[in-house]
């Protein structure tokens, strides 16, 4: 496994497990899917206050035994700022929220703590207050965000830079089905769709800035729509170019996926989100895949995007 240093602040590995989806599992199940991911080099783990109603957060450290003998081992992330019906990123509700993931995880301080989605009722100064605070009494050690564009990010950094606190971390979603930050780049002084600008350059923001792009959703086509892998008849074309790819690196189609995202001189950080201990270990060996520039590109393609 290959190590990033994120915001030039954490060594992590260059993937993550996401803990999103463990509900259902045993206490056992989640225990080997992590003691895996710890075999295989992953030490990033990303969790949000919302998954499984804070369930997630719950099972995670009764699973691997949380206490401050082990803690060390994990680099834990989460998130806060949904509530039903409506986003908060109010000084109240961020305290508390932590407060209360610290209590699930059985831990006295998180590594990374998230805003998830944006607020547009964000009040910047109380969310530094509430950042200062927090890592001030040792809970929270790094901030990022989620899903924020660069100017939602700079009005916050505004206030954060007078307490010392950078932005080190925005959590978007990318795949090879979703390039919407890449495909702005490519065709630019264009007028077709892929020239449209939805995220503010989000992509050279954050390089600029030494903020890591986290990926969300790494095997999912559209919000949520479903998974581009396999006999998947609306990506029959990429599935035919990642599996001739998987097959000369002599790793799983899901390792291609991710070499893809690995690929990128950005050092994105891709979230994995199987429960599935051996598909996690068949992924890790994405670590070790150095696609060509013509693989990377002939991949892009195969996905419909089209080069101007």
């Amino acid at each position: 496994m290959k190590y990033l240093n994120i915001g030039n602040q954490i060594k992590a590995s260059e993937i993550s497990l996401g803990m999103m989806r463990i509900p259902g599992k045993s206490l056992k199940e989640i225990a080997e899917l992590v003691d895996t991911a710890l075999g295989c080099g992953i030490n990033f783990f990303d969790h949000a206050d919302i998954y499984g109603g804070g369930k997630c957060e719950e099972l995670f450290a009764d699973a691997v035994g949380m206490n401050a003998s082990v803690r060390g081992k994990y680099i834990i992330q989460t998130k806060c700022g949904i509530r039903p019906g409506f986003f908060d990123f109010s000084k109240e509700h961020i305290l508390s929220s932590v407060d209360a993931s610290l209590k699930r995880l059985k831990t006295d301080y998180i590594d990374v703590l998230l805003l998830h989605r944006p607020d547009t009722l964000m009040e910047p100064e109380e969310v530094a207050s509430a950042f200062e605070i927090l890592k001030a009494n040792g809970k929270v050690r790094h901030f990022g965000m989620s899903n924020q564009k660069p100017l939602q990010i700079e009005l916050l950094q505004k206030y954060l830079t007078g307490v010392g606190i950078d932005i080190i971390i925005n959590q978007l979603q990318f795949s090879v089905t979703n390039t919407g930050m890449i495909d702005s780049g490519l065709n630019v002084n264009m007028q077709n769709a892929g020239s449209v600008n939805h995220d503010g350059d989000v992509l050279e923001y954050c390089r600029l800035k030494d903020i890591t792009i986290q990926t969300w959703s790494p095997f999912m086509y559209g919000f949520f729509a479903g998974v581009y892998l396999g006999n998947n008849e609306k990506y029959a074309a990429l599935n035919e170019t990642i599996d001739k790819y998987a097959k000369k690196y002599g790793v799983t189609n899901s390792a291609m996926a991710i070499a893809w995202i690995l690929r990128h001189p950005a050092g994105m950080q891709p979230i994995v989100g199987s429960t599935d201990k051996t598909r996690v270990a068949e992924i890790c060996k994405a670590s070790g895949v150095s696609l060509t520039r013509e693989e990377w590109y002939d991949i892009y393609k195969s996905a419909g995007n089209i080069l101007p």
